[in-house]
């Protein structure tokens, strides 16, 4: 099993990072972790994590911040007068990984998000020293976001597991894949209602395709 730490990011925000991290938790029956949460006047993704596993293995950690305001970290924390301190994170996350189970972390929007003045999304998987799932919603416009989310993991020298897709529009993933040089993991359908049952039969299919990475 793969034990460093699997950060979960996206080309960008609103392409299905919760669902991905939802099915890989229940696959690997592994703890969940978004140590940063912006906006949550409809609920967590942690909390919405939790309603979407069936395992009982699973600990779902909380947010080491959590702010009200749906915006970047770095302005949802200046609008309560706080800043995110990434050492602090890193603190945490020494304190909760565990060599038993794997462990499943969301990241806040893509790669380039400012968590701080100074530091982004990108420098806390670095400090993590994390590998890394990319996750890509079909859309138009999503072949220019996911080449650039690419670009920048190879010059951060990221350790890049592979793309999660989901969702259709055109048949472009495997050119996605081509051109980026990142393999290709699985592709979650479309679904109309995200529900338990839906997370349970999408992390029996990748399990097997897992396997292959971790």
């Amino acid at each position: 099993m793969h034990r460093q730490p699997i950060f979960i990011t996206g080309i960008g925000t609103d392409v299905g990072k919760t669902i991905v991290a939802a099915i890989l938790t229940e696959a690997l029956q592994a703890n969940y972790w978004k140590p940063v949460q912006a906006g949550f006047s409809h609920g967590t993704d942690a909390l919405r994590v939790k309603d979407l596993i069936s395992n009982n293995q699973s600990v779902i950690h909380s947010e080491v911040y959590k702010f009200s305001l749906p915006a970047s970290p770095h302005i949802a924390a200046r609008n309560e007068k706080m800043k995110v301190d990434l050492e602090l994170i890193v603190e945490k996350f020494r304190a909760l990984i565990t060599k038993n189970s794997p462990l499943i972390i969301e990241g806040a929007g893509g790669l380039m998000v400012p968590l701080n003045e100074n530091e982004f999304v990108v420098d806390l998987i670095q400090k993590l020293n994390a590998s890394v799932i990319l996750v890509s919603r079909n859309y138009l416009g999503s072949i220019n976001h996911s080449l650039l989310t690419a670009e920048a993991c190879k010059q951060k020298r990221l350790n890049v597991i592979g793309w999660i897709f989901n969702d259709q529009y055109l048949h472009y993933e495997d050119e996605i894949v081509q051109w980026s040089g990142f393999r290709k993991i699985y592709s979650i359908p479309f679904a109309e209602n995200i529900s338990k049952e839906f997370v349970k039969s999408e992390s029996n299919k990748i399990k097997e395709s897992l396997k292959k990475f971790l």
